[in-house]
């Protein structure tokens, strides 16, 4: 399927609502459980789509607007939300991302991206080049990918309790 990317920018507006529904209000063990030692929690996670909001897609975006494939994208650290947001409560977590998504998408939105644009090249600096298109687009599965993650954890927090049914639950397979 080709990007569309206002199809792409709506899936993109919908995440923090689907968070907020899904974890807002929720027990610390549903959002602070893990699936063993140096994986994430559901907190962890919102952290991460912060930190990639503010540190990756839209710095990425613009370089590739202002400068194309003349320098390297800055390497992203995907872990920076393990330190930047340590300490923060999930609603205060859920409320920042919220509102940092509302004002990047307007910002995409106020772009008004061409075709050509969105065929303009970058550098990646571990995968080489990349478009503006492809930018979008992995953007968008990067939100699909962690909200599947999060509803896996959440998951495997009963993967004992279901007993005989876990080989009916793909879920909790992976």
């Amino acid at each position: 399927m080709e990007l569309d990317l206002a199809e792409a920018l709506d899936v993109l507006r919908r995440t923090p609502a689907v968070l907020d529904t899904l974890l807002r209000g929720t027990s610390p063990s549903w959002h602070a459980g893990t699936e063993g030692p140096g994986t994430w929690s559901p907190v962890d996670v919102v952290g991460h789509l912060i930190h990639a909001d503010e540190t990756d897609w839209m710095p990425r975006a613009r370089m590739i607007l202002e400068q194309g494939e003349d320098r390297a994208f800055e390497p992203f650290d995907r872990f920076g939300q393990l330190t930047r947001f340590a300490g923060w409560s999930l609603d205060r977590l859920l409320d920042r991302f919220a509102e940092l998504r509302e004002a990047n998408l307007a910002t995409v939105q106020d772009w008004r991206l061409t075709g050509a644009q969105l065929d303009l090249p970058g550098r990646h600096p571990e995968l080489g080049p990349v478009t503006l298109r492809q930018l979008m687009a992995t953007w968008a599965v990067h939100d699909l990918s962690h909200l599947a993650q999060i509803a896996r954890v959440m998951a495997k927090q009963y993967k004992e309790e279901v007993g005989v049914w876990q080989a009916y639950l793909s879920i909790l397979q992976r």
